[in-house]
């Protein structure tokens, strides 16, 4: 069992990477609620859809657990110079959920909520834009060695999600978790 912490959409605009100006919709806003569709919520836009949603991408999800460790890493590179908790959504996280991490969760289990059954299908992988947010160079290695990525979520049944509503995780075939799955991926890209 699991909670739906918060919601969080967000729209394309203007990001800075490495001197350069490029589109992205990592920053989210929460909202009390969103409607699930088979490309994700209405509202949330992506600004490259090669890498970004999709039908096995629709939906992003964070352990809200992490945030708290994200601050920190900020802290310890020098780029957090307030104290205040990193918000949800900062990550491009969709939905923080609490009571799911990576080690829990498999590929092709069930998110099941009220009204919404979400399929988790891979994880995160971290990108330059990630690192940007982050403001740390580091931050998607970090990511990868830490297995603080969260993961990707199919609509299988839409409607409405509520902010705060339960869920429960109804077991797929079991066969790679989340963090299995990112530790073969993800690595590629670091070396």
């Amino acid at each position: 069992m699991g909670r739906l912490r918060s919601i969080q959409t967000g729209t394309v605009r203007p990001l800075t990477v490495g001197g350069r100006k490029l589109m992205s919709a990592i920053g989210k806003t929460a909202v009390a609620q969103a409607v699930a569709g088979p490309l994700g919520l209405a509202g949330d836009e992506q600004s490259d859809l090669s890498v970004h949603g999709g039908l096995s991408k629709a939906i992003y999800a964070l352990p809200s657990e992490h945030l708290a460790w994200w601050q920190q890493q900020r802290q310890k590179q020098g780029v957090s110079l307030f104290e205040e908790a990193l918000a949800p959504g900062y990550l491009g996280e969709n939905l923080s959920l609490e009571g799911v991490l990576e080690e829990q969760v498999f590929i092709g289990d069930l998110l099941r909520f009220d009204e919404v059954v979400l399929r988790v299908t891979q994880p995160r992988e971290p990108c330059g834009k990630f690192n940007a947010v982050m403001a740390y160079s580091q931050a998607a290695k970090d990511m990868v060695q830490s297995g603080r990525c969260g993961f990707y979520l199919a609509v299988d049944v839409g409607g409405t999600l509520h902010t705060g509503e339960s869920f429960t995780v109804v077991p797929g075939p079991r066969a790679v978790s989340i963090a299995q799955a990112l530790g073969h991926k993800a690595w590629k890209h670091l070396r």
